[in-house]
């Protein structure tokens, strides 16, 4: 089913706020936060491009946008510099992003014209930004499991989805290693969620579908729907059992758009799975 009938360029970054009660996503290339509530829809623009939040309190938000991270007010309409993406290149823009279990947040970078290499993610952590892995394209996938152990994350071109171990802090220790290799099949992994299981649900851009995968990288099932490029996906609603997928239309010709009148707009699943609380941002 449809949840929400406008059309984003880009839609990306959605999350369950506990708080309000309410699904939160952007339209990057617009500039602009969205939501839709008892209330009905709602929306906030930008001077920079923004990709990705996490919630601080009831009205508060950290949100990755072009000149770094920021606090946003939802109620006031106010924001303040938290910090910026300090040795990310100027023509760059935040991409996926998600908090973790130990109260971090987890955000990648890419380049505005999707130059290689020229992206990276990092974790802000109680007052400290650190960037975590660097040459990458278009970062994707960040996601975490239940037990906040592993993180997940991917660079899309690749085909390849990672996994690294995480200390009791949630920074990465060892090596991140191929979770899911998606290259031989053609599939592009983008925005992803875990549930309380630990079964990835991975938004395949051109695929027009989600896909489920156990624990062990198996393949479980896949979820179809309207739109080629669905971008991100993430568990809400009263039961957190609804899974909410945002897409775009970048990239395609007007026939195409015409053909597909439901692209960009944001889907939902009911009875899904049983997904994660959002934590909260710790700053």
């Amino acid at each position: 089913m449809i949840f929400d009938e406008r059309r984003s360029e880009l839609g990306e970054g959605p999350f369950w706020h506990p708080k309000r009660e309410a699904l939160f996503w952007f339209d990057i290339l617009k500039q602009k936060l969205l939501t839709r509530d008892a209330q009905g829809p709602q929306e906030w623009y930008f001077s920079d491009m923004v990709s990705a939040a996490g919630w601080i309190d009831h009205s508060s938000l950290l949100i990755a946008s072009t000149g770094g991270l920021i606090v946003f007010d939802l109620e006031h309409k106010t924001q303040r510099l938290l910090c910026g993406f300090e040795g990310d290149p100027p023509h760059n823009r935040p991409n996926d992003g998600r908090t973790d279990p130990q109260n971090g947040f987890w955000i990648g970078t890419m380049s505005q014209s999707h130059a290689p290499n020229a992206g990276a993610i990092y974790r802000y952590y109680r007052g400290t930004l650190r960037k975590l892995f660097s040459g990458l394209t278009i970062p994707n996938t960040i996601c975490f499991s239940p037990d906040g152990q592993s993180a997940y994350f991917s660079d899309t071109p690749s085909g390849h989805v990672m996994r690294v171990a995480l200390d009791t802090q949630g920074w990465p220790k060892g090596k991140p290693e191929v979770y899911l290799d998606l290259k031989p099949l053609g599939l592009n992994p983008d925005g992803a969620v875990i549930d309380t299981a630990g079964m990835m649900w991975l938004a395949q851009w051109g695929a027009s579908r989600v896909a489920a995968y156990g624990p062990d990288g198996a393949f479980v099932k896949a979820i179809s729907f309207d739109a080629p490029n669905i971008s991100c996906p993430a568990f809400g609603g009263d039961n957190l059992r609804t899974l909410y997928c945002t897409s775009a239309q970048e990239g395609m010709a007007p026939d195409a758009r015409a053909r597909t009148p439901h692209a960009g707009k944001v889907f939902a699943q009911a009875n899904v799975a049983l997904g994660q609380i959002s934590p909260r941002v710790i700053l």
